[in-house]
């Protein structure tokens, strides 16, 4: 995909309606400190579109970027937020369960996990609310380059064993540094949207 334009289109809060685009979207869920704003920000080539922040739970409305015009890229709310109050986590949950149930667009989920770490009960409750939506998540095991590279195929499969992925589920190291892992993330997305003229 070679990204001519990108907007922030659509901000979608606690009490918003859900938008119906018309065109595909492709939606990423993570924890609110994996690194989920830096990498959509590395996709779109833009270094401050989504708003990276030290202080985790930034996101707390469902983002939508337009990009070239054509497809989605919707940023859901960060969970598992420490300081956010039970009812305040309760709201973006609820409003992500709404996301994913109702959009007529939605053609693919990308699950961020940090790639450091085991899975903890957040990261499967998100996978397991991803794929009782019917949807097949794209795992993306972040913060690359964070470890070493001999460590690398033992923390994908400390992720897999967390996660309880079936073999076939796609996982994708990625490294917002680095940006190892973006050229593949573009290919699923221009496959499961049919995009795939270049931009």
């Amino acid at each position: 995909m070679v990204i001519k334009n990108v907007s922030l289109d659509i901000v979608c809060g606690v009490t918003s309606a859900m938008p119906h685009t018309g065109q595909p979207e492709v939606a990423f869920a993570g924890k609110s400190n994996v690194g989920k704003s830096s990498l959509i920000n590395a996709l779109m080539n833009r270094k401050a579109l989504a708003r990276t922040s030290s202080s985790p739970g930034k996101t707390q409305t469902i983002n939508f970027y337009h990009i070239n015009e054509k497809i989605y890229l919707v940023d859901l709310p960060g969970y598992g937020y420490a300081k956010a109050s039970v009812s305040e986590k309760e709201k973006w949950g609820r409003m992500i369960e709404r996301y994913l149930h109702n959009s007529r667009d939605l053609k693919a989920v990308f699950c961020l996990v940090d790639i450091r770490h085991e899975p903890n009960a957040n990261d499967r409750m998100m996978y397991d609310w991803v794929v009782k939506s019917g949807y097949e998540p794209v795992i993306i095991a972040t913060k690359l380059d964070k470890i070493k590279r001999s460590q690398v195929q033992k923390q994908i499969r400390i992720v897999r064993e967390g996660l309880g992925l079936p073999k076939e589920t796609l996982l994708i190291p990625f490294s917002s540094q680095t940006k190892q892992g973006r050229e593949e993330i573009w290919e699923v997305i221009d496959q499961m949207t049919g995009c795939t003229d270049g931009g």
